[in-house]
């Protein structure tokens, strides 16, 4: 018993730093404004070890590619069976608030922090038909984290689209792979440019003086 949870534990967080991954390469390839990397909702599946994971999600990022919030379902199916939901957020969070998820105007619901990482907090919940429904039915979603300062930090994530990518086939495997391969590219062509101009700023402070 304590192994299948323990392996149903780990399982959550490779879905878990599967999504941390691909929220740092969007965050970047989406400052760049690329039509190609995918945004609003969308369902990635995979097979690690074994367990099949199939995760629908929306990643918001800032322009300079810091992660906002991210939002996973997900499903865990095989030696394990799990459904999990899961809001991850930057470091530096309070954690007794937990998070707080409202639907629209509906009541709000806590949702307790399970791990902190050093770049990012992930709460937890079970997820159930509930969840699922009222997303379907709802507009928006807020989530409240409370930040280091005992500010409340709400974020709004549109749900236009939850439903066709919670109910409709995942990306191709293939696909995510060519995305993957390109969000490393715009990275690496970021680092080096941002090398560039700080060498340059670099040399104009020294002719400056």
């Amino acid at each position: 018993m304590k192994s299948l949870k323990a392996k149903a534990i780990r399982t959550t967080l490779l879905a878990a730093g599967a999504m941390g991954l691909v929220a740092s390469g969007i965050g970047a390839a989406m400052a760049q404004q690329q039509p190609q990397i995918p945004r609003g909702w969308f369902k990635a599946c995979s097979k690690q070890e074994e367990v099949d994971i199939c995760n629908v999600q929306n990643i918001l990022v800032a322009d300079s590619g810091q992660l906002i919030t991210g939002v996973s379902l997900i499903e865990v199916k095989g030696k394990v069976n799990r459904k999990v939901f899961q809001i991850t957020v930057p470091s530096g969070r309070l954690i007794p608030p937990g998070i707080g998820l409202q639907v629209d105007s509906n009541a709000t619901q806590k949702i307790d922090y399970s791990i902190c990482l050093p770049d990012r907090c992930i709460a937890e919940a079970p997820l159930n038909d509930q969840l699922v429904a009222a997303f379907k039915k709802g507009s928006n979603l807020t989530l409240t984290s409370v930040n280091f300062q005992n500010q409340p930090n709400p974020i709004k994530v549109s749900l236009e689209g939850f439903t066709s990518a919670y109910d409709g086939e995942p990306l191709q495997q293939a696909d995510i792979e060519e995305r993957q391969k390109k969000l490393q590219e715009f990275v690496s062509k970021n680092n080096e440019e941002f090398a560039k101009k700080l060498k340059e700023e670099q040399e104009k402070a020294k002719q400056g003086n």
